[in-house]
């Protein structure tokens, strides 16, 4: 893509001049893969999931591995992890995050537990996807200020930093609406607050900023330096209270803008589709119909926005 074709996105040249600071040089070449979480999959097992994802046209998957999940990695032998692996390959689906729900704050788990969930991870990673093992991507904590429970994230973090340098493996941290920690910026403070170690960055997820006194562009702005994951979603709000609902049905994120900044700003990884629980919990709902709305939805604005896809050639 062009930077005159940037431009042309309706994003002002005064807001893109504005940008000149921080985005960093772009790749001449390549596109950033379009996949689905499986977060809005429960009912079907790992390997059902990922021949959904295959068979609707989605580049990447995300896999959720909480404890209660199909892909929870506690219960998941060697033999089922090679055919997982034999499958991904064969369907030409890349394996780019493990979703967690690890948060620092609750008392039912210890920062032992924690700790080896994150090595769960790793392990499962790289059993999966051995020469481009996944992320890991994670919410950290529930409700409160975030002046007063920043320094204890750092600290733990930094627990979990040892153990991923140890397994090789990225932790993407997800700021989340109505959390602590809940913003970008945040974000930004933590990762340099613990030195910008290199297996620590963010995952962007502007349905959880919208409706608040945050902007695309700007929580863009933030996120660059650090992103590793992009999760997708809309969000709406009625009678004052808000609720999510499928990535482009809420009409109001732009989603050509979205993919063209992140692209223009160098990013190259993850456009994952997620369905939210507020979703997925009601009756009647089914993965397959809602993940072929999703895929329908996003694949537009991929074309609409003139960002190359970085999946299997001829999928589009």
């Amino acid at each position: 893509m062009q930077r005159r074709d940037f431009l042309a996105t309706g994003l002002s040249a005064a807001v893109y001049s504005s940008m000149g600071n921080w985005l960093p040089a772009a790749p001449a070449r390549g596109g950033m893969t379009f996949g689905f979480s499986t977060y809005g999959a429960k009912t079907l097992k790992t390997e059902a999931a990922i021949d959904l994802v295959a068979d609707i046209g989605f580049d990447s998957v995300e896999l959720t591995i909480w404890p209660g999940w199909d892909a929870n990695p506690a219960q998941m032998s060697s033999r089922r992890r090679r055919n997982l692996r034999k499958q991904l390959a064969s369907r030409r689906i890349r394996l780019t995050s493990l979703m967690e729900h690890l948060h620092i704050d609750e008392s039912n788990r210890s920062l032992r537990a924690r700790l080896d969930r994150v090595k769960l991870a790793a392990e499962l990673a790289h059993d999966l996807s051995p020469g481009t093992p996944p992320l890991m991507q994670t919410t950290i904590g529930g409700g409160g200020q975030w002046k007063d429970v920043r320094g204890r994230y750092a600290a733990e973090l930094a627990r979990w930093l040892k153990v991923a340098d140890a397994e090789d493996l990225v932790i993407a941290v997800k700021p989340h609406r109505g959390g602590a920690f809940s913003r970008p910026v945040e974000a930004d403070e933590l990762i340099k607050r613990l030195d910008r170690p290199k297996r620590l960055r963010m995952c962007y997820d502007f349905s959880h900023y919208d409706f608040r006194d945050m902007t695309l562009e700007g929580t863009i702005r933030t996120a660059l330096p650090h992103v590793a994951h992009v999760a997708i979603k809309d969000v709406v709000q009625k009678d004052g209270r808000t609720r999510f609902v499928l990535p482009g049905e809420g009409g109001r994120i732009n989603y050509e803008r979205l993919l063209r900044l992140f692209h223009e700003g160098g990013y190259r990884g993850d456009i994952c589709c997620e369905i939210s629980g507020q979703v997925w919990s009601k009756a009647g709902y089914t993965p397959s119909k809602s993940a072929r709305t999703c895929y329908s939805n996003i694949a537009a604005a991929f074309r609409k926005a003139r960002v190359p896809r970085a999946g299997k050639p001829g999928r589009r």
